[in-house]
């Protein structure tokens, strides 16, 4: 807190001070003075300004050497009175800071003095307060020529520092003292702001220092990484600030030829540069060297906020200096759109920004020289890229496609005078082709079949933002970063936003025909060319830009179309499956592979292809992205178009159908998003909605196909799709179209049946879905309100009452005398004429039955087929047989009298499967059995009794010592599966066919020994669950079966009257019983 505020105060007190530093310096009296000077205000210090520096400046100037100590207190005490004060003497000025700058140097050595680093920064500080301290304008008359050699020293000073000094506090400080010093400090106490004539003299002046600055800076920005990132920030800022100022193009260009002569002496003139055009040429030279050196080692900084002072300095230069340093242009564009993709994302927005800025301002496009620049840069970049690709790390490839995108983005429309040229078009996209080469020698993409039927089945809901982006991963050779892939995309888009889209369309389409080896990359460049040349995600800069209008789009995208879905490019051979495969092949196949349905596609080839050698793993992989890669592009196509592409559907539709239903899962899946894309674009709801919409002429083609199926073998694949994604509303447009493929089958049942045969299950399963049963769907809803009655709370009180009890033994014995056959014909009148029979008013004809619903028609159809298919030599129709046929008793169980006739002429062939077939069609049968028992249970009980089992009795009692014995990898045969599935089926079998009580008994006498808890866990589980199904049949029975097998214990008869219970296995009450476990469990159940 300031005690006097007068100078005369001031003076009383600090005048002795002063005279004794005067006498003696020492640190001591320095350190005194300072003190004292705290307790005195701003304005008088002001008013004793000079006074007060006279023994601090006069300790200075004593000649001969002095201590550090005393010139650093000195130094500090000198910057606290100027900090306080202004200096408003010119000479003043020039004095203090010659004064300052000589306590640095060594005139011996002549060179930066060796002196503490304390002593350095206090210098440093009080040069750059001297500065700060000039009052109003004599700053400015401070910067005349005459002061040439001061100011020239002081910089070669502060460089010097900046350069080799090894504390970053020193160096932080130099560099902002030589900000000051050229006019580039932007606190608030800096003069304002310069006019022509002041940028003029400061400009002439500084332009001397340009050299040393320029490349004292880059020797510190391209230094080691380590010194910090602050001091290469400071670096970078005073380099672009001092080089945009002196060359700036506003100045120069007002420049003379005529050197005026200043009025200094001979050797300062000598020091003086005249900015005319000789030196700007050579000058800007000079400085493209130093300009590239430091953006290629500024580009890589591991500090983002590096980068971002890059990215001012492109700006800051390409701006104000684009005519003086135009040799500079490439290295500065390119150092700027390399950074467009930086992973940070500041540096990311600021380069946007500047990239939209040089748009508006046409930095580029209105600049001829920039733009041929450009147009060079990429042509050099191009004819470099697969090497670059070849030979850089991914990082290496990423920084330089984002060169590459960023040159597609500044050159915007003038990418055409590129295009134009023949040499750079060709250089350009054969470096593309290369680069998307993909890597095909997976041999998982030609193993991966699709064996679900579901997979057929797509909804069109998405939560991709930008649903036409989402493409199918794909692996390349050259690298394997998928952002990589992101930029090559970006930039095939920019040139068809920007580009001439017919010739560039052409020119791919040469490359697609020209080489096998170049179709996929050629096919992935135009769908990028199409969907940016419709502005999908597309950063347009130049907003003035016209795109390609629909109409021309459309008659692309139609060429384009055409020929991917030509017979050559469509049609390819993607698998080496042969439908005629024999049954051998398949039994002799072991382990998981044996339990996997077989294949039930043909061998999908041109016609040029039978003539051909057997095609490789990589061929057919290399086939199998050809398409993948032409759906994808029908899909972007739709997106290009939108509503327009409806008009395309007629052509296309029928293709994608086609492979959606591709035995390859990655064509199949590939198609089905192809098919999502589509009723995005074109504005349908749903697959459903599309496929109904456009039934018409889909049926139309199948129809016609089917009547040339050796020239179209994928029809059936078509309609097969089409079932699994509409509803009932397509039914009476493909009725006739079922029969033509039913009196297709009857033809061609020898060499197509396989994909007949799919094409009928899901015509069934189509069925089954649009048409449920009515008692399935009473059944659901009581299940529901039993579920619902469950959940209530449940009263104790008994409503069972004594009229419920005598009614329950009225009906017994009834249904007992029916049993036996003791009914009277009198009751059987009495019954017929207690019904009266109902007449429908509106059957005209009583004796004729009424016309079959036509599912109900094509179900049956379909099973009679099936009775003939069954006994087909190749296992893989089989067991798709039987999927059909199971799903045809699900659609006729209401309808029992075209059931049970059928089901009459297929037992035959079905107890053979049962019987005799491999262990895979048995299971698949068995399952069919299951589902008859359930519809028509009495039609087979007999039959069922009689024909199977026996043998399934037969085959459980064989098997059960060799699964008690085995292993744990048992559980992953044939054998095992089977026994599973027997157990799992034979409880509901009884229950569904009410068996009687000898059939019952060979069931449990069967399943006993897998009651044993040395069966596998799986299989005692399964017994468990028959002997459960079987007490909802004969409790009775089932309670004495297993009491007899094991005695928990002691049976006492409830009354004395009573026996006592004999159980043959009387010993059976001992601990060591392998079936104690689980009779427990199920007397448990009983009770």
């Amino acid at each position: 807190m300031a005690v006097f505020d007068t100078p005369e105060e001031a003076f009383g007190v600090l005048r002795p001070v002063c005279v004794q530093l005067t006498k003696t310096q020492t640190v001591e009296n320095v350190e005194h003075l300072q003190t004292q000077l705290q307790a005195v205000s701003d304005s008088a210090l002001q008013e004793l300004q000079q006074y007060i520096l006279f023994p601090l400046r006069f300790t200075l100037k004593t000649p001969g050497p002095k201590r550090e100590r005393l010139v650093q207190s000195v130094v500090e005490c000198l910057t606290f009175v100027l900090s306080s004060t202004c200096v408003k003497e010119l000479e003043l000025l020039r004095e203090l800071f010659s004064e300052l700058s000589a306590c640095l140097y060594s005139p011996n050595s002549q060179k930066l003095a060796a002196v503490s680093e304390e002593l350095k920064l206090a210098v440093i500080r009080g040069l750059s307060t001297l500065m700060h301290s000039a009052y109003g304008d004599i700053i400015l008359t401070f910067y005349e020529p005459s002061i040439l050699p001061r100011l020239g020293f002081a910089v070669s000073l502060l460089l010097g520092l900046a350069e080799q000094e090894k504390s970053k506090q020193i160096k932080i400080a130099a560099l902002k003292c030589l900000q000051v010093l050229l006019f580039q400090c932007d606190c608030p106490d800096h003069p304002r702001s310069l006019d022509e004539l002041e940028q003029k003299q400061l400009g002439d002046l500084f332009a001397s220092f340009l050299p040393g600055i320029s490349t004292a800076l880059t020797r510190v920005i391209t230094g080691d990484f380590k010194q910090g990132h602050s001091i290469v920030v400071s670096s970078l800022m005073i380099f672009y600030k001092t080089v945009s100022f002196i060359m700036a193009d506003e100045q120069l260009k007002r420049m003379s030829n005529v050197q005026t002569t200043p009025a200094v002496e001979n050797r300062v003139a000598e020091l003086m540069v005249h900015r005319e055009a000789d030196w700007v040429k050579n000058t800007g030279d000079k400085l493209t060297i130093l300009i590239k050196k430091i953006t290629e080692c500024v580009s890589v900084h591991p500090h983002w906020k590096v980068r971002l002072e890059l990215v001012r300095l492109v700006e800051d230069l390409l701006l104000r200096c684009s005519q003086s340093l135009v040799e500079s242009a490439g290295p500065l564009l390119k150092a700027l759109v390399g950074l467009v993709n930086d992973e940070s994302p500041e540096v990311q927005a600021q380069c946007n920004k500047v990239l939209r800025h040089f748009a508006d301002q046409k930095v580029v496009v209105g600049n001829k020289a920039f733009a041929d620049i450009l147009s060079e840069s990429l042509h050099s970049l191009a004819t470099s890229l697969p090497r670059l690709m070849n030979s850089q790390d991914d990082q290496g490839k990423f920084s330089t496609l984002s060169v590459l995108l960023g040159y597609l983005k500044l050159l915007g429309p003038k990418v055409n005078f590129v295009l134009n040229s023949a040499a750079h078009l060709q250089r350009l996209s054969k470096a593309l082709i290369q680069v998307l080469e993909l890597d095909v020698a997976d041999i998982k993409i030609v193993e991966e079949r699709r064996w679900n039927d579901d997979d057929l089945n797509a909804s069109p809901k998405t939560s991709a933002a930008q649903p036409w982006n989402q493409i199918q991963r794909r692996y390349f050779h050259f690298f394997t970063d998928e952002r990589i892939f992101l930029l090559l995309r970006q930039a095939c888009q920019l040139l068809g936003y920007y580009g001439n889209l017919y010739l560039l369309v052409d020119h791919f389409m040469e490359l697609y025909h020209e080489s096998v080896v170049y179709r996929k990359q050629a096919a992935m460049i135009l769908n990028e060319l199409i969907a940016g040349a419709a502005g999908l995600e597309v950063e347009d800069l130049h907003e003035k830009h016209i795109k390609t209008s629909p109409e021309e789009l459309r008659e692309i995208v139609t060429s384009i179309l055409e020929e991917y879905t030509s017979q050559e490019n469509w049609y390819l051979v993607t698998s080496i499956e042969a439908e005629d495969m024999g049954e051998e092949l398949m039994v002799k196949e072991s382990g998981l592979q044996a339990i996997t349905p077989g294949a039930h596609s043909y061998q999908v080839t041109s016609f040029l292809a039978f003539s051909k050698p057997s095609p490789t793993i990589c061929s057919m992989n290399s086939n199998i992205w050809q398409i993948c890669i032409q759906l994808e592009g029908i899909g972007q196509f739709a997106y290009a178009l939108g509503k327009d592409f409806r008009l395309l559907l007629m052509s296309v539709l029928y293709p994608v159908l086609e492979k959606a239903g591709d035995q390859t899962l990655l064509i199949s899946q590939v198609a089905t998003n192809t098919m999502v894309a589509i009723c995005h674009a074109c504005g349908y709801d749903s697959l459903r909605h599309l496929i109904n919409q456009n039934s018409d002429y889909l049926v139309n083609g199948i129809s016609l196909n089917l009547r040339h199926l050796a020239l179209h073998p994928h029809t059936p694949k078509v309609l097969e799709v089409m079932l699994r994604n509409s509803d009932a509303s397509l039914l009476p447009l493909v009725a006739d179209v079922v029969q033509d493929v039913l009196a297709t089958l009857d033809q061609f049942y020898d060499k197509r049946a396989a994909s007949f045969v799919s094409v009928l299950h899901a015509l069934l399963a189509a069925l089954a879905q649009w048409f449920p049963d009515p008692d399935d769907l009473r059944q659901l809803q009581e299940q529901s309100l039993e579920e619902e009655r469950s959940q209530r709370p449940v009263t104790l009180e008994n409503t069972t009452t004594a009229e419920d009890i005598e009614q329950f033994l009225l009906n017994y014995l009834k249904e007992k005398d029916v049993a036996d056959g003791n009914i009277s014909d009198f009751d059987n009148e009495e019954e017929e004429q207690s019904v009266p029979p109902e007449v429908d008013e509106n059957d005209t004809r009583p004796d004729m039955e009424p016309p079959l619903p036509v599912h109900i028609q094509i179900a049956t159809d379909v099973m009679e087929r099936c009775i003939h298919l069954m006994s087909d030599k190749s296992l893989q129709i089989r067991l798709k047989v039987l999927d059909v046929l199971d799903l045809c008793v699900v659609v006729l169980q209401s309808h029992k009298n075209q059931l049970l006739p059928l089901a009459h002429r297929a037992w035959p062939s079905l107890v053979h499967r049962l019987t005799q077939d491999t262990p895979l069609a048995v299971l698949r049968a068995f399952k069919v059995l299951g589902t008859l028992a359930g519809k028509c249970g009495d039609f087979l009980r007999r039959r069922f009794c009689k024909d199977v089992l026996p043998k399934l009795a037969g085959s459980l009692v064989t098997q059960a010592p060799i699964s008690a014995r085995a292993g744990p990898v048992y559980s992953h045969t044939l054998a095992f599966k089977l026994q599973l599935a027997v157990l799992q089926g034979l409880g509901p079998l009884c229950e569904r066919l009410d068996l009687g009580e000898g059939d019952l008994n060979k069931v449990a006498d069967a399943c006993l020994i897998y009651l044993s808890v040395k069966q596998p866990v799986k299989l005692q589980e399964a017994a468990r669950s028959v002997f459960l199904h079987l007490m909802k049949v004969d409790p009775d029975s089932t309670w004495l079966l297993l009491n007899g097998l094991y005695c928990p214990a002691q049976l006492l008869p409830p009354h004395p009257s009573l026996h006592p219970l004999r159980l043959q296995l009387s010993g059976a009450c001992g601990q060591q019983n392998p079936y104690s476990a689980n009779v427990l469990l199920l007397l448990r159940e009983l009770q």
